[in-house]
C-alpha cells in the first residue's frame, strides 16, 4: 500500500472515486427530479436570476428596484455578485433550478477535492483522503443545510483555504500564500458565522505551526503569511466596506448573549451523531419531536429541525472512537490541532449549555455579531472528516501488526450505551414507537462499520488498496446516501417553486406583468404588493421584473422599513405589519410609492380592516387569490412647483401628513439649495420617464416655471443627479423619496448610482466628520442649478445646458454599488446577516 500511496495514480483514482460518489449522491438534484428548497429558491434563485438578467440586458446589477422600494444589491452579501455565481449568470440569461442546484452542490465537490489535496500534500493514504472528502461533502450540516447557499459557499472556500494555508505553512511559498489569502478572502466575502469560525481554524493552524516549529518556523513563514494577508485584504476590502455600511443602515438588531444563545444546539441533538433520524427530521410520516419543536423540553431555542442534525457516518464516527481515541491517534502531533479545534466546535455549537460560548462571545472578535452558535455544526462535519480520514490513513499504513479487538469492544460498548440513551430519551418523551426503527438502522450501520474496521486491519495485505478503497467508499457513501440523502428539508418538487421560473404560466404573475406594463416615456412605473402569497413569492419581482414594496431578505434599509413596515419576508397575509405612516392601503404613503396593485390570497379587508368600500377595487380573481387596484397611486416621476418644510422623523412616529396637494408642493426636511418661496404652486409641466434601468434613470421635463422633479424611488446618498449634464443635489423628499430642483424650460434629469465614490465618502465622514483623512480632499459639493422664474424657449434649453446652471462634472460611471443611510441605524454589525 505504501507504493500505492507514493504514486500520483492513487490520488487520481481516489479523486475519480469521489467524483463518482458525488454524481450518484447528487443525482436526484442534478437530474431535476427534486430541487433544493426554501431559501435556496425563495431567496438565492431570485438573486441569481436578477444577476443574470442584469448582465444579459447590459445593465449593472448593483441596485435592485424590485424589492423593498429599492435596495443596494452590491452591498448585500447574499446577492452573489462577488461569488462564482457570476459565471453561471454570464453563461445563462435564465439559470434553471437544475443549474442553480448544480452550482450549489459543486461547492461541496470543490471542497472535498481540496481536502484530498490536503491529504496528498502530507503523503497520507488516498483512501483516507477519499473518506474525508465524502464525509465533508455529505456529512452533518453540509448535507442537512444545503439550502443555506451562502453558508455552503463559506464551507467550500474554508476547505480550499484550509488546504492552501497548510501548503503555505509547509512550503513557505509566496505563491501558496497569495492563493491562501485569496481563498480565505472568498470565504468571508459573504460574511456568516461559518466563515468566522473557519477564519479561527485558519488562525489556529498558523499558531499551531509556530508553536511546534518555534522561531525558525515563524521566521520562515512570515513572508508567505504577509502575502496571504495582502491578497486577502485586497479581495475583501471594498465588498466588506459596502456590506458594513449597508448593515449599519438596516433593520438588523444587535445580537445580545441571550438572543445568540437561543440558537444553541441542544445537547440531545448530539445523539443524532449516532442515530441519524432519531427525531424524525427526514421522515414525513413522523412529526418532528426534537428539542426545537418541544417547548417543554427546551424553551426559547429557535432552530429548524434540520439545524440539529450532526450525523456524518457510522464508520467515520467509529474511527474517531476506535482506534482514534482508544489508541491516542487523535493526539498525534500531525493531527492534534484539528482534534482540539473539533472539540472547540462541539462546545461552541452547544452555545448556552457550556461556559465556552459566553467566554467566546465576550472575548473572541466577531462572535457577538451572530445569533446562532449551532452554525458550528458545519465545522464539526468538516473537521470530523479530516480526523476520520487521518485515522483511516493510520490503519492502512501502520507497519506494526496490531489487534483492534479490545478497541472495537470498547467502541461497541460506547455505541451501544448511546443507542440505549437515545431509546430512553424517546421513551421519556413518548416517542419510542418513532425512535426504535432509526435506532435499529443505526445499530446495523455501526455493525457494518465495526466489520470494516476489523477487516481492514486483518485483510490489509490481502485485499489490496483498490479493494480497500471500494469497500470503505461503498460503506460510507451508502450510509450517508441513506441517512443524509434527499428529505423534506433538502429536496422538494420543483413544481412548488414554479412562480420563480421566468417562463412560468402562473396566472397571477401573468396578470400583474400585463397590468404594470407601460408605453415608452410614461411617467408611471407602478409598484405591486404580494400580500402573503406564500414563502416563495416575496422575491418573485426580481425574476419577473416588477417592483414589489416588500421582499424576502434579512437586510433592509431601516428608513424604508420603519416607514412602510417590512419584515424579513411575508409568507402569509397575517405577517403584514402596518405602521403609523402606512396604517392602511388607503394612505398617502401608499400613493407616493405608486402602490397600484395588491395581490392577496384572501379578501383584502381581512388584512386591512380599516378599508372602506371604494378604497381599493377588485380587478382580477386568479387561482392564487385576488388582485386589487389602488386608483390613487401616483406616477413614479412628477413635476411639482412648490415646497414645504416637514419633520420626517416626527411624521414616521405620528403618522400625520401636512395638508398639501402632492401635485403642488413637495415636502423637504431642509431648505432647497436654490432659494424658492415656500408654499404650493400650480405649474404646467410635461414629464417623461425616458430611461429606467437598475442604476440609471433619465427624465425629460418641460415646465412653465421652476420647480422640482420628484422621483418616487427611495432616497439614498450614493445616488447622484445631473440636470443637463451638470451635477446637482438630490433632496430627500416626501419622507423617503428623491427630488431635484430644475429651472424653467426643457431639461434632462439623470440619476445614476455611484457606490465606490459614495462608500469612500461615507467612510471618510464616519472616520473624520470634520476634516479630510490623510490630507486627501473630500469630493466637492455638487453644483446647484440657478432657478429662474423667467421663461426660456424650449429650443434653447434643448440645445444644451441652461445658461443658469453652473457647477462641476459628475463623479463618473458606477463600477459597483452599495447603500447606507446618512447616519447609522442602531448598533448593527456588518456580520448580522444570518
Amino acid at each position: 500500500m505504501n507504493a500505492f500511496l507514493t504514486k500520483g495514480a492513487g490520488y487520481r483514482l481516489a479523486a475519480i472515486g469521489f467524483v463518482c460518489v458525488w454524481v450518484i449522491l447528487c443525482w436526484p438534484w442534478l437530474s431535476g427530479a427534486v430541487t433544493i428548497p426554501f431559501d435556496a429558491k425563495a431567496h438565492f434563485q431570485a438573486q441569481i436570476q436578477f444577476l443574470a438578467q442584469a448582465l444579459h440586458s447590459g445593465q449593472s446589477p448593483f441596485w435592485n428596484h424590485n424589492v423593498f422600494g429599492g435596495s443596494p444589491q452590491v452591498a448585500d452579501p447574499q446577492s452573489l455578485i462577488f461569488s462564482p455565481a457570476i459565471l453561471l449568470a454570464l453563461l445563462s440569461p435564465s439559470p434553471s433550478f437544475r443549474e442553480v442546484d448544480a452550482y450549489v452542490l459543486a461547492h461541496l465537490l470543490a471542497g472535498g477535492l481540496a481536502l484530498m489535496m490536503f491529504f496528498r500534500d502530507r503523503r497520507w493514504h488516498p483512501v483516507g483522503g477519499l473518506v474525508a472528502a465524502i464525509v465533508f461533502a455529505f456529512g452533518a450540516s453540509a448535507a442537512w443545510r444545503v439550502q443555506h447557499v451562502g453558508q455552503i459557499a463559506s464551507l467550500a472556500f474554508f476547505a480550499i483555504a484550509f488546504w492552501l494555508t497548510a501548503r503555505m505553512l509547509q512550503r513557505s511559498s509566496l505563491l501558496s500564500g497569495a492563493f491562501a489569502g485569496l481563498a480565505a478572502g472568498m470565504m468571508v466575502l459573504e460574511p456568516d458565522q461559518v466563515a468566522l469560525l473557519g477564519a479561527y481554524v485558519l488562525i489556529g493552524m498558523v499558531v499551531a505551526h509556530w508553536l511546534s516549529g518555534g522561531w525558525p518556523a515563524v521566521r520562515a513563514s512570515l513572508p508567505a503569511i504577509s502575502m496571504a494577508c495582502l491578497a486577502g485584504v485586497a479581495t475583501i476590502a471594498l465588498p466588506l466596506l459596502w456590506t458594513w455600511l449597508f448593515a449599519e443602515a438596516t433593520t438588523r438588531p444587535e445580537v445580545d448573549l441571550v438572543e445568540a444563545g437561543r440558537g444553541s444546539l441542544h445537547p440531545a441533538s448530539l445523539l443524532t451523531a449516532f442515530v441519524a433520524d432519531l427525531f424524525g427530521a427526514s421522515d414525513p410520516a413522523v412529526e418532528f419531536w426534537g428539542p426545537y419543536n418541544n417547548p417543554g423540553w427546551a424553551k426559547e431555542l429557535f432552530l429548524s429541525q434540520n439545524m440539529g442534525q450532526v450525523y456524518f457516518g457510522a464508520l467515520p464516527l467509529l474511527l474517531l472512537i476506535a482506534p482514534g481515541l482508544t489508541r491516542g491517534w487523535l493526539w498525534d502531533k500531525a493531527i492534534r490541532p484539528f482534534t482540539l479545534l473539533f472539540a472547540f466546535m462541539v462546545l461552541f455549537a452547544l452555545g448556552r449549555y457550556t461556559p465556552l460560548f459566553h467566554v467566546a462571545y465576550d472575548y473572541l472578535p466577531g462572535v457577538s455579531a451572530f445569533r446562532r452558535p449551532a452554525d458550528a455544526t458545519f465545522l464539526i462535519g468538516a473537521l470530523g472528516a479530516v480526523l476520520a480520514g487521518y485515522v483511516l490513513h493510520k490503519i492502512l499504513t501502520e507497519r506494526a501488526v496490531l489487534s483492534f479487538r479490545r478497541d472495537l469492544l470498547v467502541a461497541g460498548a460506547i455505541v451501544g450505551l448511546l443507542l440505549a440513551v437515545a431509546l430512553v430519551v424517546a421513551l421519556r418523551e413518548g416517542h419510542l414507537g418513532d425512535a426504535w426503527r432509526p435506532s435499529a438502522m443505526a445499530a446495523a450501520w455501526f455493525a457494518a462499520a465495526w466489520l470494516v474496521v476489523a477487516g481492514l486491519r486483518r485483510w490489509r495485505g490481502a485485499i489490496g488498496p483498490v479493494a480497500a478503497a471500494v469497500l470503505v467508499t461503498g460503506v460510507v457513501a451508502a450510509d450517508l446516501g441513506v441517512n443524509n440523502g434527499p428529505n423534506e428539508s433538502t429536496a422538494l418538487s420543483p413544481q412548488l417553486y414554479d412562480v420563480l421560473r421566468p417562463e412560468t404560466q402562473n396566472e397571477t404573475v401573468r396578470v400583474l406583468k400585463r397590468l404594470v406594463a407601460q408605453p415608452a416615456g410614461s411617467p408611471r412605473r407602478d409598484r405591486v404588493e404580494l400580500l402573503g402569497m406564500g414563502f416563495e413569492w416575496p422575491n418573485a419581482g426580481m425574476v419577473h421584473g416588477f417592483d414589489h414594496t416588500l421582499g424576502y431578505n434579512p437586510l433592509r434599509l431601516a428608513d424604508f422599513s420603519d416607514a412602510v413596515g417590512t419584515r424579513d419576508g411575508i409568507a402569509g397575509p397575517d405577517q403584514r405589519k402596518f405602521t403609523p405612516l402606512f396604517p392602511s392601503y388607503r394612505c398617502r404613503l401608499a400613493d407616493f410609492l405608486g402602490l397600484r396593485y395588491i395581490a392577496t390570497p384572501v379578501p383584502i379587508n381581512q388584512v386591512d380592516h380599516s378599508l372602506k368600500d371604494g378604497d381599493v377595487t377588485l380587478i382580477a380573481r386568479t387561482k392564487e387569490g385576488y388582485i386589487y387596484e389602488n386608483p390613487r397611486a401616483l406616477p413614479r416621476v412628477q413635476f411639482v412647483g412648490g415646497w414645504q418644510f416637514a419633520d420626517f422623523e416626527s411624521m414616521k412616529l405620528a403618522g400625520r401628513w401636512p395638508e398639501i396637494d402632492p401635485a403642488q408642493a413637495v415636502l423637504l426636511e431642509n431648505e432647497p439649495p436654490v432659494a424658492a418661496p415656500e408654499g404650493p404652486a400650480v405649474v404646467q409641466a410635461d414629464v417623461k420617464l425616458t430611461r429606467y434601468q437598475n442604476t440609471e434613470v433619465e427624465i425629460e421635463v418641460t415646465a412653465s416655471s421652476a420647480g422640482f422633479v420628484v422621483l418616487n424611488d427611495i432616497w439614498h446618498p450614493w445616488w447622484r443627479a445631473e440636470v443637463d449634464g451638470v451635477e446637482t443635489e438630490i433632496l430627500k423628499a416626501n419622507v423617503l423619496f428623491r427630488a431635484v430642483q430644475v429651472p424653467v424650460g426643457t431639461h434632462k434629469v439623470r440619476f445614476s448610482f455611484h457606490p465606490i465614490e459614495g462608500a469612500i465618502a461615507e467612510f471618510r465622514e464616519r472616520v473624520s466628520p470634520q476634516e479630510p483623512e490623510d490630507g486627501v480632499p473630500l469630493p466637492p459639493e455638487p453644483a446647484q442649478p440657478q432657478i429662474s422664474s423667467a421663461p426660456a424657449s424650449p429650443p434653447a434649453a434643448l440645445a444644451g445646458p441652461s445658461p443658469g446652471i453652473r457647477g462641476s462634472l459628475g463623479l463618473g460611471p458606477a463600477v459597483a454599488g452599495s447603500a447606507v443611510s446618512p447616519a447609522g441605524h442602531g448598533n448593527t454589525s456588518w456580520a448580522q446577516i444570518y
